[in-house]
């Protein structure tokens, strides 16, 4: 039971390498803009995006499950 939690596990983290690297792939230009807009973003908004973009990513997993 447990190695089909690690198998899981290791499949979202696969998915995330391949959804992550979609952008930079098609649009490198693009990118590399928005990396550089990312950098002048404060903390406290950059981490109310993050917090945002978890409980997001929570509520849907708990919709399918």
């Amino acid at each position: 039971m447990q190695a089909d939690l690690w198998r899981e596990i290791a499949i979202a983290v696969c998915l995330v390498f391949i959804i992550e690297g979609i952008l930079p792939f098609l649009w490198p230009a693009r990118w590399r803009r928005l990396v550089a807009q990312l950098a002048t973003v404060d903390d406290r908004t950059m981490r109310m995006t993050g917090l945002i973009s978890m409980l997001t990513g929570l509520g849907l997993l708990y919709m399918i499950n």
